[in-house]
């Protein structure tokens, strides 16, 4: 296969016909030799923040010379973003060379009648181009809840990470925060050390100590964090005597950086050591699409894949952070997602909506149910079925020292962001 033929092969599995269970993934490495035996991992699951995390702790690793891998989900570019080396996207060609060695031994287990899954497949290849590379270690993000998810497969790792654990995914997890963190905590393995966010709802922290106390895990909290100063393009702060920049942007961002640190230092206590000049330069430099992104500054344009509540609460407090400039919304969201919630956290810092669809996603919310809802929380409320239009009018609102915020959706993120580029060109 070439790359566009592994990737429609990827794709074109049915990632909603796979049921619950590592069974399918484990007969698949099998096959294979069970690559992910020969690799070192840092395991982080959560419901936010995971992505921030994972590249903390990666972009820190690969400054401190180590051969460093990074699986991440969802991509919001480019599909190769989701298997990385040191920061670059797999090869093209590498990743149709591992899709095809893991296809020939799907396709049996497909004749079989025991088809792994898109993500178990991916899982799967990632792992044999990660061993491939020879990498030191492999920050391994979780796709959905943690005990289930294919890349549960793996063995106890150098640090399983809790990140900040919310109601989401309610139809597979659970309706509880306990329910959540049990299931989240599936990563957690026998012998390990765990580091977990430091600001939990109490009952999912309580399922978090349990866990480690069952599987015999150091839990690590971290402490507090002195914040020097803090605007809407980043923040600099102390932490384990370490003076940080962090350039992602919300209160949140602190938490996770105090994450980072605390990983960092527990893998180095498990033989993968780094220096304090490591985690000040890896935290520095971190960077992610289209999680509260700034664009532009004048005006500025900022770009925000979050879905769930607490999300949108993240979003809603960052706003805050620019008080007194008008701020003009594009937004469109998944109709299966706590709308009326993320719309309030969001909206009330707006002065205008350019209510769009999400294109291509058969769970949309249409614009015109989304304007609907939104019209009692701000004060100028249009409706876009093609969300460039809208992103074009809602630029046209703005002044030198407006704000444009394009958010809702990971999904709509993706499809906007090379368009916002083009226009930030322009300015």
């Amino acid at each position: 296969m070439n790359y566009q033929e592994s990737v429609d092969f990827i794709h074109g599995i049915d990632r909603f016909g796979s049921k619950p269970g590592l069974r399918r993934i484990q007969q698949l490495l099998e096959r294979m030799g069970n690559p992910q035996q020969h690799l070192r991992f840092i395991h982080v699951a959560g419901t936010n923040g995971k992505g921030s995390t994972c590249t903390m702790v990666s972009r820190t690793l690969t400054r401190a010379g180590y051969r460093t891998g990074l699986y991440i989900s969802p991509f919001v570019l480019d599909f190769r973003e989701r298997i990385q080396v040191d920061g670059e996207m797999i090869d093209p060609q590498d990743l149709a060379e591992s899709t095809t060695l893991v296809k020939a031994h799907w396709d049996d287990l497909n004749r079989e009648g025991d088809t792994p899954s898109e993500f178990e497949t991916l899982v799967a290849v990632a792992f044999d181009y990660f061993l491939r590379r020879q990498v030191d270690v492999v920050v391994l993000e979780v796709g959905m809840g943690g005990r289930f998810d294919a890349t549960n497969v793996i063995g106890t790792p150098l640090v399983s990470v809790i990140t900040s654990l919310s109601l989401d995914h309610t139809e597979h997890l659970g309706d509880t925060m306990d329910k959540i963190a049990m299931e989240k905590c599936g990563i957690v393995k026998p012998g390990g050390v765990t580091v977990c966010y430091p600001q939990q709802d109490p009952a999912a922290l309580k399922v978090v100590r349990r866990r480690c106390a069952e599987e015999g895990n150091q839990l690590i909290l971290p402490g507090q964090a002195q914040v020097k100063g803090m605007d809407f393009f980043g923040t600099k702060m102390v932490y384990g005597g370490l003076k940080l920049t962090v350039p992602l942007i919300g209160a949140h961002q602190v938490l996770n950086a105090s994450v980072a640190v605390e990983t960092l230092r527990a893998a180095g206590a498990r033989g993968l050591p780094v220096t304090d000049a490591d985690i000040i330069e890896g935290i520095g430099q971190t960077s992610f699409p289209a999680r509260l992104e700034v664009l532009s500054r004048r005006p500025t344009i900022v770009l925000d894949g979050a879905h769930n509540p607490s999300g949108a609460q993240v979003l809603g407090e960052a706003l805050h952070l620019l008080e007194g400039r008008s701020i003009h919304a594009v937004m469109g969201m998944l109709g299966y997602k706590d709308v009326g919630t993320a719309l309030g956290y969001i909206l009330p810092h707006c002065k205008s909506l350019s209510a769009v669809p999400v294109v291509n996603n058969p769970y949309t919310m249409s614009a015109e149910e989304l304007a609907e809802r939104a019209r009692p929380l701000c004060p100028q409320v249009e409706v876009w079925q093609d969300p460039a239009d809208g992103v074009r009018a809602a630029l046209a609102r703005c002044g030198p020292e407006d704000v444009l915020l394009v958010c809702g959706s990971l999904y709509l993120a993706s499809h906007l962001r090379p368009l916002l580029l083009e226009l930030v060109a322009c300015l």
